[in-house]
């Protein structure tokens, strides 16, 4: 599993480039977008709107304009009226927009993440996925949604106002530029700190998933080897780490605000200052003098909210970039266009070789034949390559060099998906989900299947007893990976999973390893039941099974060593007479190989 690292700094252009990206996920609602932009553009208008109100009363106040000063309280019910429809367009109209932008980037997320090689999983630990799927997905909210309303509305404010101003009296207003690039430098300081510690933020979250998972999945070896106190100190370290990263975005923002509002104080009081001199009003009337200021005041709310936005829009930015990221990796292959229809089972590895680190192989040149409906029983060593080599059956992973074919055919020619359909596969860690018995044992593609092929598949594994003494038989909740059950009747379910499948293919990784007596009774049974017909590949399986396999393959780092039948390669006395004498010994004849 990939450890948090420290974060590289990302490049301006880099987060432009993802925000622009983000954006081209609202094309789709740009009809709303539209709306929502009219609505915050008309907000904005009421802003200086407000400041020639003011300038329209002191005018009326002056001339005595009894009409003027009648009109004036239906000009201020007009203008929040306005002001009202156009928060409330702008506010909704973009929440859709964004909440809409957030669901497809999830739905994209997951649905790339269940496209990606078994490589990738292997590399990233589960609670970083997860943290990107659920914690980084939402972060892009701030972009989406508070950051584009905040920039649009704010925005518009700003242009508004600014024009007001220029139009108002230009050559006063030219001084308010001034402060435009040292306030540009502070807020582009702060954005390249603001990405470099959002993305600390994320990894240390995906850190807290991570610990978080292992401690909760394997709680009965903490409570067992008394770990609670390290999980303690481990999820302890990874959250201050997470808090001081959080404080010191907060600080940098606290600074950052009050530093840009001060630029545009000092704009401010030297306008006033310029404004306040013999002979600079000219025959600016007092209401114009009062409506142009209060409309330079009103440019500090939008100004702070802009500055304040900026923690939010590189917090969404960072997290779009590690969605992004994931997003762009390169799916599993698809494989090619033959039709499998339904393959006999004939399996060929011609010279493989496979490493999952350059320079380390862990199969080299290793070839075999498996006939259709043979059972091959792969034994040695633990590390000995068993488990990968299974593994590139389903094109978990591919071969660096070599040929794996299926039924003649090189197993790239046939879509990945058909390709796993001939496969059924039963681990010695069975994976049942929060659901009901019947949902998992008629998992994915075989959901819609008749209960009466559920319950047939169940009375083939010997489960359908127990199943049936259940609160509500087929349809109990079983709990995350069958908690409510014991480790026999989780195997029996992934049997009758199996079977269910009815592939001409059987992969048995360890399925009956650490049993007791009983359930091995059953499950041998049932493994029998279902291995019928079938070309089976059975990894270090009971003694008996290895016995009766048609194929015995040993091997050692990689290769094979030795192959033949249980009687053949015994008295060849060579390494399986080795490894079933010692296990025969230790386990009185209920041991495993390899």
């Amino acid at each position: 599993m990939t450890a948090s690292a420290t974060p590289a700094a990302v490049p301006a252009t880099s987060s432009w480039l993802s925000y622009k990206r983000l954006l081209g996920y609202t094309r789709k609602h740009w009809k709303l977008f539209a709306l929502a932009v009219v609505g915050f553009i008309l907000n904005a208008q009421t802003q200086w709107a407000a400041a020639q109100l003011l300038k329209y009363i002191i005018t009326a106040i002056e001339a005595r304009d009894q009409s003027s000063k009648n009109l004036f309280p239906l000009l201020i019910v007009g203008l929040f009226v306005v002001r009202g429809v156009g928060s409330f367009m702008g506010t909704y109209y973009m929440s859709m927009v964004a909440r809409h932008v957030v669901y497809a980037l999830r739905m994209q997320l997951f649905e790339k993440i269940m496209t990606l090689p078994a490589r990738y999983f292997s590399d990233n630990s589960p609670g970083h996925i997860t943290a990107k799927l659920m914690y980084n997905v939402e972060q892009v909210t701030s972009a989406a949604t508070d950051a584009i309303k905040t920039i649009v509305r704010e925005g518009a404010i700003v242009i508004g106002l600014v024009i007001y101003l220029f139009w108002t009296n230009w050559k006063l207003s030219l001084s308010l530029l001034i402060v435009g690039p040292f306030a540009a430098l502070l807020v582009r300081t702060a954005s390249k700190r603001f990405r470099k510690l959002s993305k600390k933020v994320q990894m240390a979250m995906g850190d807290l998933n991570h610990i978080a998972g292992e401690a909760i999945n394997g709680y009965v070896v903490v409570k067992t080897y008394g770990g609670e106190a390290y999980e303690r100190d481990r999820f302890d370290r990874a959250s201050l780490s997470n808090l001081k990263n959080s404080m010191k975005i907060v600080v940098t923002s606290a600074i950052n605000t009050p530093l840009v509002q001060l630029l545009m104080a000092m704009a401010m009081a030297g306008v006033i200052w310029v404004a306040l001199q013999p002979g600079i009003s000219g025959n600016t009337s007092p209401g114009e003098f009062v409506a142009y200021l209060t409309a330079a005041g009103l440019l500090a709310n939008p100004i702070k909210a802009l500055t304040e936005v900026n923690e939010k829009l590189q917090r969404g930015i960072t997290a779009a970039q590690s969605v992004f990221e994931v997003i762009d990796e390169v799916s599993e292959p698809s494989g090619g266009t033959r039709v499998a229809g339904r393959l006999t089972g004939e399996i060929e590895f011609r010279d493989i070789s496979f490493g999952y680190e350059p320079g380390q192989p862990v199969l080299k040149n290793f070839s075999l034949h498996v006939q259709p409906g043979q059972t091959v029983a792969i034994v040695g060593r633990s590390g000995s390559g068993k488990s990968t080599l299974v593994g590139l059956l389903p094109r978990f992973h591919d071969a660096q060099s070599g040929e794996l074919l299926v039924d003649g055919h090189p197993i790239t020619d046939y879509p990945v998906g058909d390709l796993r359909r001939q496969i059924a596969l039963v681990n010695q860690k069975v994976i049942l989900f929060n659901d009901t018995v019947a949902n998992n044992i008629a998992y994915g593609a075989w959901r819609d299947l008749p209960r009466e092929a559920v319950e047939h598949a169940a009375q083939t594994a010997y489960a359908d007893e127990f199943v049936r003494k259940l609160p509500d038989g087929y349809d109990t909740r079983i709990g995350q990976d069958g908690t409510q059950l014991s480790g026999g009747q989780r195997q029996r379910l992934a049997i009758a999973r199996a079977m269910i499948k009815d592939a001409p293919i059987l992969i048995l990784d360890e399925a009956t390893s650490a049993l007791d007596n009983e359930s091995e009774f059953f499950i041998q049974a049932a493994l029998e039941r279902v291995m019928q017909n079938r070309t089976t590949l059975v990894i270090a399986h009971r003694l008996s099974t290895i016995e009766n396999a048609d194929l015995i393959v040993v091997m050692d780092q990689g290769r094979i060593v030795e192959q033949g039948t249980h009687t053949e390669l015994l008295a060849r006395d060579g390494v399986y007479a080795q490894l079933h004498s010692r296990r025969f010994s230790e386990d009185g004849g209920h041991g495993e190989l390899g």
